[in-house]
């Protein structure tokens, strides 16, 4: 990216991060308590933050990645801010995961877009960002990033996956799959999308070495 297009994306992401952290605090006014699935998810979370490890809620279906990443990011943040009481894996804050992730997906995509379109003299940068900035608040996605969800962070992994493998980092993009997957299993589809092309590859080069 030239400077000026750095400068003015570093401002729309903070514009969106700012906007998203404003709804944020509406949404979490309004509803303090678990809502839908975060039923399932907060405790469980909260269980992962106690060092509870060993306990699983049997209702939840999906695997721990979204609660070992909110141990993970949480837990440094505590011992820095020297956090203490509810507010450790509170509802609030492990909903505000999820704007990381968004914030995440914003920039991933755009990179993705990018890389896709570096050839492409006529696409401007204005638009590159626009279209990141549509495809990362799309309804769908967007509304789950104000709860404790996995959709969040499953996009995120999936799109750096996906991105990683367009730069040809396959280790990289193998790490990034196995996360992909822990926050949701059907992400292996994705896997096998970004490996599927360079499996002729990998085995034209085990049969070259066996020759």
């Amino acid at each position: 990216m030239e400077r000026f297009e750095v400068y003015i994306f570093t401002a729309l992401c903070s514009v969106n991060f700012l906007i998203s952290c404003l709804l944020f605090s509406k949404i979490t006014r309004e509803q303090r308590e678990p809502y839908m699935d975060e039923i399932f998810h907060v405790p469980q979370a909260q269980k992962y933050c106690n060092g509870k490890f060993n306990e699983w809620d049997a209702m939840i279906t999906t695997l721990p990645g979204l609660y070992l990443a909110s141990v993970g990011l949480i837990r440094p943040l505590v011992w820095l801010a020297d956090l203490r009481g509810r507010v450790v894996c509170s509802t609030a804050m492990l909903r505000f995961i999820n704007l990381l992730f968004n914030s995440g997906n914003l920039y991933v995509i755009y990179c993705i877009i990018s890389r896709l379109h570096s050839k492409e003299k006529g696409r401007s940068a204005s638009r590159r960002m626009f279209s990141a900035l549509l495809l990362s608040s799309f309804p769908v996605l967007y509304f789950f990033t104000f709860l404790y969800y996995t959709d969040a962070g499953s996009t995120f992994f999936t799109l750096f996956m996906y991105l990683m493998t367009l730069y040809g980092c396959h280790t990289a993009a193998a790490l990034l799959g196995i996360c992909a997957i822990l926050f949701r299993q059907t992400n292996i589809i994705w896997v096998a999308f970004c490996a599927g092309p360079f499996i002729p590859q990998w085995s034209d080069e085990s049969d070259a070495l066996c020759v």
